[in-house]
């Protein structure tokens, strides 16, 4: 299998303000090309566009092709879980929207500390295995975002889990938060197969500052930003799967394009990329990746991503001594129709659900310090 996956996260919309307006024919034109590119994996999951994804994909691809053509793989969500019977309910709401009998991976999702705790009360290892024995599902494992430590502990009590998906980029490589190298190490000591998500950071590593791009397009000016992400995660020797949440075709077909024949990087790429790193931390006050998470039950509404966008954009700005930037007034704008940051209540449900451990109500503090005071 080739090692691309094609995640079903960031899909093409037809409205930017409504995540389950997914553009249905220019997915079925992205999944058509994918396959006849050689590449079959395609994840979803539960809660992504609006609890649209499964749907959608199941018109785009298990409705038009054949089932031992693709790879398909969703996950439960965890932190959904509040009665017995969930788990059986929401299994089988998955098979219906995704139009399958079987799935070929299934996954436990978002596991940390906190979700780890939920998963082993409701046996939800044991309801994996259960399914497998049934023929409801291929292969088990768990998506994992917490510390290194954690994750050593779930793989030592549960030898059982067949793969494991994790954040891995060049950016979280070595940062204390995300723990990318400590993570794939330890799957690896383990023997568990790895599957990535997150390669170019949710878009971040696409778009770069000036002084990290010249460096890549210096170095291959015919290459993609992106494709150095997503080749620095492919280039290790466990993953099994890099997966790429493609936003329109011309995604795809970059992505595709150079993944076809892969090839990994060099030592001296490596180093570049590294380089990259310090230079777009210097410039990043919020490493969000939009992965949305966090407005899953918000009291008050708060879209935090496209707010953390907006103060991105202004610090960068004002780091550069750019005068002229506009994201003041493109906050204000926003917030006529939308929640502001000080309708933060701290009430910290998002800091439980952030991937990237990010302290929300303290970040929105100071966004709100910046944009409305």
């Amino acid at each position: 299998m080739k090692k691309l996956g094609f995640g079903l996260m960031r899909l093409p919309v037809t409205d930017k303000n409504d995540g389950g307006s997914i553009d249905m024919p220019q997915l079925c034109r992205m999944v058509d090309t994918f396959l006849e590119r050689g590449f079959t994996y395609f994840d979803t999951a539960y809660m992504y566009h609006e609890y649209r994804s499964e749907t959608a994909i199941r018109e785009a691809l298990v409705e038009r092709h054949p089932r031992d053509s693709f790879t398909l793989t969703t996950k439960l969500p965890t932190m959904f879980l509040r009665e017995q019977g969930d788990m059986e309910r929401i299994f089988e709401e998955q098979r219906k929207k995704c139009g399958v009998e079987y799935f070929d991976y299934y996954l436990l999702h978002n596991l940390n500390t906190d979700n780890y705790e939920r998963a082993k009360s409701f046996d939800a290892f044991g309801f994996q295995r259960r399914l497998l024995e049934e023929g409801k599902i291929r292969h088990m494992g768990f998506s994992f975002h917490d510390k290194a430590e954690v994750l050593d502990r779930i793989l030592t009590e549960h030898p059982e889990e067949e793969f494991v998906q994790l954040q891995i980029n060049y950016l979280d490589w070595e940062s204390e938060r995300v723990q990318s190298r400590l993570c794939y190490e330890t799957a690896v000591r383990h023997g568990k197969k790895v599957i990535i998500m997150e390669p170019v950071k949710g878009g971040a590593l696409a778009k770069l500052p000036e002084e990290a791009e010249k460096l890549l397009r210096d170095a291959d000016p015919q290459a993609s930003v992106a494709s150095w992400a997503i080749r620095f995660a492919a280039g290790l020797p466990e993953v099994h799967v890099v997966l790429s949440g493609m936003s329109d075709v011309a995604q795809l077909e970059d992505n595709t394009g150079f993944m076809r024949d892969f090839r990994p990087l060099t030592g001296e790429e490596r180093a570049m990329l590294f380089r990259c790193a310090d230079i777009i931390n210097n410039y990043t006050a919020v490493p969000c990746t939009a992965c949305r998470y966090c407005t899953e039950g918000c009291p008050m509404g708060i879209q935090i991503p496209d707010i953390f966008g907006f103060y991105n954009t202004y610090m960068k700005a004002k780091l550069l001594h750019r005068w002229g930037d506009k994201s003041k007034e493109q906050y204000r704008e926003f917030t006529q129709t939308h929640s502001k940051a000080s309708d933060c209540i701290h009430c910290r449900q998002c800091e439980g659900a952030c991937p990237q451990h990010l302290e929300i109500v303290g970040l929105l503090r100071d966004v709100a310090a910046a944009f409305e005071e």
